[in-house]
């Protein structure tokens, strides 16, 4: 399958610590590592990994931080194309402590308003089969595009906390609706609220309490998380949308592919990468058969 994913991609530090600070002294990291991050790389490296053929869109800057993004997408089986950000390559200071919690320091933020080729996205998308789009404000002209010539969109609103007037459009516009509950009181309340709008599927990721989802019939699927080593929790929603796109792609039921994207988060948690570096359909399909005892 085609996937045009846009926006979201930034060079970020990680800083590891077993809590948050506390007080202005002094502090150990047990860990840290500089990297390509950002829900756009993230998706796009997993996605990549289960087979699809994917091109990313993002803003970079014309800077050091924008050539090593350059360099990491030149070995990564997608088609990356990019734009330069006159503010530079966005960066963040991400902060994790043994929770997985994460506490994310924009330093560098990105330019709402680029003068940008639109004809060049535009074309990507009437092109794609499924447009998976950031909720970032380079991307939004092309939600219309979507709408227009019948591209399902699928978003990624992450801890939206009901309401930001950022996200207005991308809710609106989404086919799939992909959340997480952290920064939400009524996640459930919100869920019934835009299938009642007339988005096709909403799901809500709850960390270790697994996902839940609403379909348009109403359907309700409470889904529990699987035991995996957690190392760092960055990237395991990116994962559990991309297991749950692999799953669309081989017709699975809606049960299935969250069961898909609780094993591609579950394996995201294990590795300090990006994207788990031995993630493949195969691996995929073995975890699948382990944890639930069923042919995938």
């Amino acid at each position: 399958m085609d996937v045009l994913v846009v926006g979201g991609c930034s060079y970020n530090a990680m800083i590891y610590l077993e809590e948050f600070p506390q007080e202005t002294e002094t502090h150990r990291a047990k860990n840290f590592q500089e990297t390509v991050g950002s829900t756009g790389a993230g998706k796009t490296m997993n996605l990549d990994r289960l087979g699809m053929n994917v091109t990313f869109h993002a803003m970079i800057g014309q800077d050091r931080y924008g050539e090593v993004i350059k360099e990491t997408f030149a070995t990564e089986p997608a088609t990356f194309l990019y734009d330069i950000d006159p503010n530079g390559t966005e960066r963040h200071i991400n902060l994790m402590n043994s929770d997985g919690e994460r506490i994310s320091i924009f330093v560098v933020e990105a330019t709402p308003e680029p003068d940008i080729d639109y004809s060049r996205l535009t074309d990507l998308v009437k092109a794609t089969e499924v447009l998976l789009i950031n909720p970032v404000d380079y991307t939004r002209p092309l939600l219309s595009v979507a709408e227009r010539y019948n591209i399902p969109i699928w978003c990624d609103i992450h801890a939206y906390d009901g309401e930001d007037p950022h996200y207005e459009a991308f809710i609106e516009a989404a086919d799939y609706l992909f959340m997480s509950e952290e920064g939400i009181n009524d996640a459930s309340g919100f869920m019934h609220e835009q299938i009642d709008a007339g988005t096709d599927l909403v799901i809500c990721t709850q960390g270790a309490d697994g996902s839940v989802a609403l379909m348009s019939d109403g359907t309700w699927i409470e889904m529990p998380a699987e035991p995996f080593e957690m190392v760092d929790a960055n990237g395991a929603g990116d994962a559990y949308v991309s297991g749950f796109l692999y799953g669309q792609t081989q017709d699975k039921d809606v049960e299935t592919c969250m069961r898909l994207g609780t094993l591609a988060g579950g394996l995201a948690v294990g590795s300090y990468k990006l994207v788990h570096p031995d993630l493949s359909v195969d691996r995929l399909t073995a975890e699948y058969e382990r944890h639930y005892n069923s042919k995938l």
